[in-house]
């Protein structure tokens, strides 16, 4: 057991994980219950994505906005988890499921990256919905994301959970200052965040800074990785991948 975390820990290393499950474009839709079955039946890791809707459920879906996804307007924290339930995942049978549902699915099979799609200045409800969901759960679990005071959240409260800081080079990020996104984009937020590893984006590695990191005992897992050469490039820099649109 390293660190009190188990085979979670463990399972930070290996195997790759797949990126919103193991989806593809004329397949499984991402982030359905679909493909994260795939990834299970592959033996990957399980990276999704959690918002929190109208009626305080956590449900598994990437952008704010339902359009791309399911054709219908409209912001997902504006719904409740049943009228999102009746809606389907690029023209499939699929819905978007709960994060309960998800869980129940895929058991002790995979390990899962529960990323938190937590907006700055709404830190809280996300994350208590999440950790009730989790503290049911018996598989393998950590949680990650870019709002460092969601992991901070955890830190003070759940310090039990795992975590991982999700970074990249944040010169495209509206919602913060010049000076943030240059403190960001140097990790020091890692201080706020206080995680156990690191998810950065395959364009910061190599990066001494990480490279500081992961000396100290920081795992590192690099996203998204979407061709093995991209992989062979960066693999002497981290410890394990993100990644889609191949077989890793």
């Amino acid at each position: 057991m390293k660190n009190g975390f188990g085979e979670a820990w463990d399972f930070l290393f290996h195997p790759p994980v797949a990126h919103r499950g193991l989806w593809k474009r004329d397949g499984a839709p991402e982030n359905s219950l679909a493909s994260f079955q795939l990834a299970c039946e592959a033996g990957y890791g399980i990276e999704l994505d959690v918002q929190l809707t109208s009626d305080g459920e956590a449900i598994v879906f990437h952008d704010d906005d339902l359009k791309r996804m399911t054709g219908v307007e409209g912001r997902v924290r504006d719904r409740t988890a049943a009228d999102l339930a009746e809606l389907r995942l690029a023209g499939t049978d699929e819905h978007i499921p709960t994060l309960l549902e998800t869980l129940a699915l895929i058991g002790r099979r995979s390990m899962v990256h529960v990323e938190l799609k937590t907006p700055y200045g709404e830190v809280g409800p996300l994350e208590q919905r999440v950790h009730e969901v989790l503290i049911d759960h018996a598989g393998p679990t950590c949680v990650i994301g870019f709002n460092p005071y969601s992991h901070a959240w955890f830190a003070d409260r759940f310090p039990g959970v795992l975590r991982g800081l999700d970074s990249y080079d944040y010169k495209r990020a509206p919602h913060m200052s010049e000076a943030q996104r240059a403190s960001f984009a140097k990790l020091e937020h890692v201080s706020i965040a206080r995680p156990h590893f690191l998810a950065l984006h395959v364009d910061m590695l190599p990066d001494e800074r990480a490279t500081r990191f992961r000396d100290e005992g920081m795992p590192i897992v690099t996203w998204t990785i979407r061709d093995p050469a991209q992989w062979d490039a960066v693999k002497d820099h981290c410890d394990n991948l993100i990644f889609e649109g191949f077989t890793a």
